[in-house]
């Protein structure tokens, strides 16, 4: 059903035919303006030395000071580099994670284990990045880590890996992967299930193999959700997650945190 305004036909009478459906719309464009409009009202605060016993508009005015500041700070280029360095890294290896996953379960044949791989890979999704980080210092733990444990095995020495800066984009790329891989599969598995399946009996039967159906069918039919994830990554150029790089970095890993 179309319900968009047609040009040339008087408005009301439209707006009255699918009154309901428009009514519909109320709650969710009530909730942008409740909780995405209006608290941009708040950006007045980057520009005061905010009192929040004086309030917004009586709170003393100091203009671009804090801008200066911030980008005249001595962490502010070591800030942006390793931000950027990171967002890099995220979409070479975590953007393809969830699209090879969904491909690799799309292939599987066996129920069982197909629900059971997407149950254990959703699970990390829910569990906060303050549980997560308490997770690597476990595993990652120079004397009791398992990770260590078994590069003693073979005769490598132990690494203080949350403490060496050389592996901190690693660890938070990794632990970005394995939080959301599951999670984000989701969508490319939805994709697949609009995929028209005679394309794939038409292509068998010209003799393509698997790897050229993923190739010409497949990843073709994934693209708009391909496409639209990428451009949801680009908005987070410059954010990493205040929380992962909170928990993850510390001191001693500054230089490549």
């Amino acid at each position: 059903m179309d319900i968009n305004v047609e040009r040339g036909k008087p408005l009301l009478p439209q707006l009255n035919k699918y009154k309901v459906y428009y009514l519909m719309l109320l709650p969710i464009i009530a909730w942008y303006i409740v909780f995405c409009y209006a608290p941009m009202g708040g950006i007045l605060v980057a520009f005061e030395n905010y009192d929040p016993f004086k309030g917004f508009f009586k709170s003393q005015w100091i203009g671009f000071h804090w801008f200066t500041y911030l980008f005249t700070s001595l962490d502010f280029g070591r800030a942006l580099r390793n931000t950027l360095l990171i967002n890099l890294y995220s979409w070479i290896f975590a953007f393809p994670a969830p699209i090879i996953l969904a491909l690799l379960l799309n292939e599987c044949r066996h129920v069982a284990f197909k629900r059971i791989v997407q149950t254990v890979s959703y699970l990390p999704h829910f569990i906060s990045w303050a549980i997560t980080a308490g997770l690597l210092v476990t595993l990652l733990s120079p004397s009791s880590g398992i990770v260590n444990q078994v590069m003693k095995l073979i005769g490598i020495e132990p690494i203080y890996f949350m403490a060496e800066s050389s592996y901190t984009r690693t660890i938070i790329v990794a632990s970005s992967i394995w939080k959301g891989v599951g999670w984000g599969s989701i969508l490319y598995l939805a994709s697949l299930t609009g995929i028209n399946p005679e394309l794939y009996e038409a292509a068998r039967l010209d003799g393509a193999s698997k790897w050229r159906q993923v190739w010409h069918i497949t990843l073709p039919g994934m693209s708009n959700i391909i496409v639209m994830q990428l451009l949801f990554m680009l908005t987070s150029l410059i954010d990493v997650g205040f929380e992962q790089a909170y928990t993850i970095v510390n001191k001693a890993t500054y230089e490549t945190g």
